[in-house]
Parts: structure tokens; C-alpha cells; sequence
């Protein structure tokens, strides 16, 4: 082992370790290449990521109705035009346009953007896949998967398997938020519930989350919840989650995972893009995690006010994981004060980043703007210890960065076999 004496020898084994460090990307919206076109991958996906489509709306004058209208080429030349010639693209989305296709070795300078797309033309999704993970040096990713979603349902009833490199999640937000009409969905798929929350509803709906963990091998169950959310209450929701989300989790090992803060359909014409953010409360969180010992629940906030009081509330409860910067969260300037915070408050227990991406190719971008921040978090944080006259090893910080970026998650659902060090 070598001992690390000075800051230039720690910027240097920081660097290093983040560098090779092999990631666990705990979180994503993507898909394995066999659910085939669910996958997003290429330029124009990355132009018209829904990031981009609320900023071009800041400069283009075409109404949204007649935005939607377009094709996605001819949305992405909008954006294009808009956010990366006629203005510089400083934004966190557009500069991650960039940072991607520079990591794929493309001439920046040229602006060329039929040049990029011809150049992704060259690839399939398969070939796609194998040439961003090892650019991002991910080699494992966790999906999102909706069981009420109409194009990706028939795929996981056809037995299909996803590439072992990716792992998914079952996403509930359906079942927990809208369930006045999922249970008719429930009902036509064979599942008895009742009009009435009854035993027997209780029943079905958990012989339904277990047939789909059965299915899918989850690393977790994931809901997107509002900011407005409590727990428990009088709804559907609060009965569900008592009744059949916690029982579930804790007799499969299946953590349930809650990300928190979202105020939907601000701007409802712009989709997906149309989203926004609002503090929420802490105290259902709160009551979750002392009321269920027994549970693990893996959370983020999707407020910057609310980061806080979830680091201390980490703090009291070794059954909470709390994860990445997340949606509006994921800028730089929020990266790194949050990180920061959380690794003064919780030290090295933490999952620090995850990407959200919805198309492929981010996994470049974002996890490259993230290293860079988290590293220097690190180099800071051990200088600190180091100044006290802590001696500080080289196989410490490698051990450390492992934790981070793989380790923790998959102790943490359980996974030991997933646990590893070094290459």
C-alpha cells in the first residue's frame, strides 16, 4: 500500500480510483437493447431530451401544440439551432449534448449536426450499448419498469431477460398513485380486487406484486411520489403502502425505493418537460423508517430544501439508503453542495450520483460531470483528516470509491454477491 503524504499525492489517488472505479448506475430510465426501440439512443434523442424541449421554449417562438408536431429530427434541428447557434450552449443540458458527443471522439468545432447523425447511423442498439458503458465505465445499470405500461408489459409477459448488465426495478406509481383506475387494469389482468379496500383486495394486490417480482428479480420496488405526499392518511395510497407495499418488501428483501418532491403538470402541454418541484414533507419518511425497523427504504428528495433534514434524518436510521442528486437536483452547483453535506453529516454511507438518463448516451455526460465534482468533494474531505496527522492509504481510498459508486447499493438490496473491490 502507499501512503498518501501530501494534497498533490491525494489529488492524484483520488483521481486515479474515481478514474477506474467500475459503476453502478442504481437508477435510470433505461432499457436493456432486447426491449428494442423503448431504448432512446442517438443525437436527436439527446437534443430532444425533455430538459432541452423547456429551454428552447425560452427562445423559439413556435407555439408547443405545433412543436409536438414536428418530427423528431426536425424537433432536435430546432434545438439545435436555437440552443447551440444562435445562443452558446452553457446550460447543464446543453453542455452534456456536448460532453457526449465529444467522449464519442466527434469534432466539437465543426457544429455539424447531420455529420453527428450520420455518424450514429453507423451503429444498432447492441453495438450502441457495449460502446457506452465501457466510455462510461458503467458496467451495470438499473432500469425503471412499469408493469401498467402498454409497450413494455408484453415483453416481460413474453419471458424475454434482459442483459445481465442491466437490472429492474418495479415501478408502482400507477398502483399508488391512480389506484381509483388501476384496479379496473388489475381486474381485466386477473387480479379480484374489490371496489371496497377488502381483505381480498389486500390479497390480490400483493399476489400482483408478486408475480411481477417474480417476473422482473427487482432490486428494488420505486415509486415517484408528490410533494404534497403524507403517510399515513385516509387514501388509497396510505392503505396500500401499510397493506401490501411494506408486508411485500420485507418478505421478498425487496427495498422500496421513494423519490419525493415532484409537482406534476405545472406546464401541462409540454409533457414530460412540463414537471416541477415543491418542498415536501419529511415526518411520512419519518414514520416509515421508525414504524418498520424491519423495512429498508432507499430515498431522494427531489427539493433542495428538503436535503437537510434528510441527512439527519440518515443519520438516525441505518434502514435508509439515501441516493444521488436527483431531476432538478442534478446541476453541478447542487452536486456539489449537497455532496458535500452529506458526506460531512454521513460520512462514506451514501450513494452519492446516479444518472436518471433517459436516453443511453447521457450515461457519458452525466456520470462525467458528476466524477469530476464528487472527486473533488473527496480530495477536500480527506485533506482534512489528513492535516489532523491521519495517515491515509492509497487501497483506503480505492476501498472507499468502490463503496460509492457500487458497493453500498448492492449491500444494501442485499446483493453481497455484487460486492467487489478493485478490478
Amino acid at each position: 500500500m502507499t501512503q498518501i503524504t501530501n494534497r498533490e499525492q491525494l489529488t492524484a489517488a483520488v483521481n486515479a480510483a474515481i478514474r477506474k472505479q467500475k459503476i453502478t448506475d442504481m437508477h435510470t430510465h433505461l432499457y436493456s437493447p432486447n426491449f428494442g426501440e423503448l431504448l432512446l439512443w442517438g443525437v436527436d434523442e439527446l437534443l430532444t431530451y425533455h430538459y432541452l424541449v423547456a429551454e428552447v421554449m425560452r427562445w423559439s417562438d413556435i407555439p408547443v401544440e405545433d412543436f409536438w408536431k414536428l418530427s423528431k429530427q426536425e424537433q432536435a434541428s430546432l434545438i439545435w439551432q436555437k440552443l447551440f447557434i444562435e445562443h452558446s450552449p452553457i446550460s447543464e443540458a446543453c453542455r452534456g449534448v456536448l460532453t457526449t458527443l465529444q467522449g464519442f471522439g466527434l469534432d466539437i468545432a465543426s457544429r455539424n449536426l447531420d455529420e453527428y447523425r450520420k455518424y450514429f447511423s453507423r451503429f444498432d442498439s447492441y453495438s450502441q450499448v457495449d460502446r457506452v458503458l465501457q466510455l462510461s465505465n458503467v458496467d451495470h445499470v438499473v432500469m425503471t419498469n412499469d408493469p401498467f405500461d402498454d409497450r413494455e408489459r408484453p415483453i416481460w409477459l413474453s419471458g424475454t431477460k434482459p442483459d445481465p448488465r442491466f437490472h429492474a426495478a418495479l415501478r408502482i406509481d400507477p398502483l399508488l398513485n391512480d389506484y381509483a383506475n388501476t384496479k379496473h387494469r388489475l381486474r381485466e389482468w386477473g387480479y379480484h380486487v374489490d371496489d371496497a379496500w377488502t381483505q381480498k383486495s389486500v390479497d390480490e394486490v400483493r399476489r400482483f406484486l408478486k408475480d411481477w417480482i417474480g417476473r422482473m428479480n427487482p432490486v428494488y420496488m420505486a415509486v415517484s411520489l408528490p410533494y404534497d405526499f403524507q403517510y399515513p392518511d385516509d387514501s388509497d395510497r396510505s392503505r396500500i403502502i401499510t397493506d401490501c407495499i411494506l408486508p411485500i418488501s420485507r418478505e421478498t428483501g425487496v427495498p422500496f425505493a421513494l423519490m419525493i418532491g415532484v409537482n406534476r403538470r405545472v406546464h401541462p402541454a409540454l409533457g414530460d418537460a412540463g414537471d416541477s418541484v415543491g418542498k415536501a414533507s419529511i415526518k411520512p419518511l419519518e414514520y416509515m423508517l421508525s414504524r418498520y425497523p424491519e423495512n429498508r427504504f432507499i430515498t431522494t428528495f427531489l427539493s433542495r430544501e428538503n436535503q437537510h433534514e434528510l441527512c439527519v434524518l440518515g443519520r438516525k436510521f441505518r434502514n435508509l439508503l439515501i441516493f444521488g442528486c436527483w431531476w432538478f437536483m442534478n446541476n453541478p452547483v447542487i452536486i456539489n453542495e449537497i455532496t458535500r453535506m452529506r458526506t460531512e453529516l454521513l460520512g462514506l454511507s451514501i450513494v452519492p450520483q446516479h444518472s436518471d438518463a433517459r436516453v443511453l448516451d447521457q450515461l457519458i455526460y452525466k456520470w462525467s460531470h458528476s466524477k469530476e465534482i464528487i472527486a473533488n468533494v473527496l480530495i477536500d474531505k480527506y485533506n482534512d483528516i489528513l492535516r489532523t496527522g491521519w495517515v491515509i492509504e492509497t487501497a483506503e481510498i480505492e476501498r472507499d470509491v468502490a463503496d460509492l459508486f457500487r458497493n453500498n447499493f448492492w449491500r444494501f438490496v442485499g446483493r453481497n454477491d455484487m460486492v467487489k473491490y478493485g478490478e
